[in-house]
Order: structure tokens, then sequence, then C-alpha cells
């Protein structure tokens, strides 16, 4: 399958799509770009509607809550971040920085986590890490400069790209859900793993973040027995 471009001439797109996805409106314009490049995208739109917009706000706070958030259940995050601003009141890199040991301890958060933290606060502080700078760079270019920081991973840079700042193109490869809902999709016999993600993915630019927001709806439609087989084409 090609790499995605609006169809020239489509009546559907009279201007070019979105390279952010802020507004119902952007996804739905985005929703029918991919659609009309690639067949399996529009049939799982059809079964599914449109997926959830799910954006948050962009900041510091917000690449916090997704560290916070990940490698453990929602509803477990949901009492440390809780927690978090309990202890933290506004999340600030100066806050984050300087706060002790006994301050994380407080807020539930593991080593591994309290130094990402603390990284992405000092980096925010000495102007490495230029959040406000990163909504006007390409997907991938932002993705370089947040793995940069020490214990941003990958997934971590990408979910922050699609959900803070919607970036129509980011493309989080290591995430589990988006490598079984692919593996759905394209009847692959096996689950992919992140490498293959990132080359699967190419078919879907430039839209990588709104075919991952309709692979995750598939999958939380087959664990809940709403979908049992790939969507045909």
């Amino acid at each position: 399958m090609p790499i995605l471009q609006a169809p020239a001439g489509a009546d559907a797109m009279t201007s070019p799509p979105p390279c952010r996805i802020d507004s119902e409106a952007d996804l739905d314009a985005a929703l029918r770009a991919l659609g009309q490049a690639c067949p399996l995208m529009a049939g799982l739109h059809a079964q599914l509607g449109a997926p959830p917009l799910r954006r948050r706000p962009p900041g510091l706070a917000g690449l916090a809550h997704i560290v916070v958030f990940q490698q453990i259940s929602t509803g477990a995050a949901r009492v440390l971040w809780a927690r978090m601003e309990q202890v933290f009141g506004a999340i600030t890199a100066e806050r984050l920085a300087g706060a002790s040991d006994e301050d994380y301890r407080a807020a539930g958060q593991s080593r591994p986590k309290v130094r990402t933290l603390r990284a992405v606060a000092e980096a925010v502080r000495d102007g490495s890490l230029d959040l406000d700078t990163l909504a006007a760079m390409e997907a991938d270019a932002a993705h370089a400069l947040l793995v940069k920081v020490k214990g941003i991973g990958p997934w971590t840079a990408d979910v922050y790209l699609l959900s803070c700042l919607g970036h129509a193109d980011a493309w989080p490869a290591g995430d589990i859900a988006l490598q079984q809902a692919a593996a759905d999709l394209l009847g692959l016999g096996a689950r992919p793993d992140a490498k293959a993600m990132a080359a699967i993915g190419e078919r879907w630019r430039p839209f990588r973040a709104v075919a991952a927001r309709l692979l995750w709806a598939a999958y939380g439609a087959r664990r809940q027995g709403r979908i049992a087989e790939p969507v045909p084409v």
C-alpha cells in the first residue's frame, strides 16, 4: 500500500487536511483523507464511527501526566496523579526539579519515574527542551527532540505528540494495543514489534495518528466483543 496522499480533486477535500488534530472537525477531515487513501481504514471507520478525540493540555503537566501513567493500570495511575497534584500543587519545572525524594515518595512515584520527571524538569529549565516549539515542528523532528531527554522513550514522546499536541502524524509504534490492532486489521500471524510497526505506519502517512486512533478503537471494540474479525475490504 502506498504512502498516504490526499487524492487529487477529491470532492471531500476542499482544503488541505489539518496537520494538527485540535477539534472534532479536524479529526473528521483527517478521517476522510485517510479513508480515501486506505480502504481498510475506511472500512474500520464505517464500522466503528469516529474514534474519541482524547486531547490533553500541552506543556509540562501534560508530559508529566503521561510519564506517571506509563506501564501501570489506568485506575492506579489516576490515584498516583491525584497524589502528585496533592503533593506538588501546580506541576512546574521548578517544583519538579527542586522536590525532595520524600516529596516524590509521598506522591507514590517509582525511582525510574522520579529520574525522568527530574530530567524533564531540568531540560525545560535549561532550555534544551522547549515544549512550546514542538507544536510547530514535524512529528518526527519533535519526537527526536523529546527522546534526547533521559527517561523519555519513544512511546512517551509519541503519545505526548498525539494526545497533547494533536500531531496528525505521530505514531506510537511501541504501543502493544496498537500493535495487536494492526495485526488484526492486516491479518498478520503475530503481533508486530516496534520496528515492524514503524514500517507498517508508513502506509498511513501523513495521518498516522488518525490511524492510531482508529486502531485503538478497534482494539477496545474487540476486547468488548463488538467486533470479532478484521474489517473486510
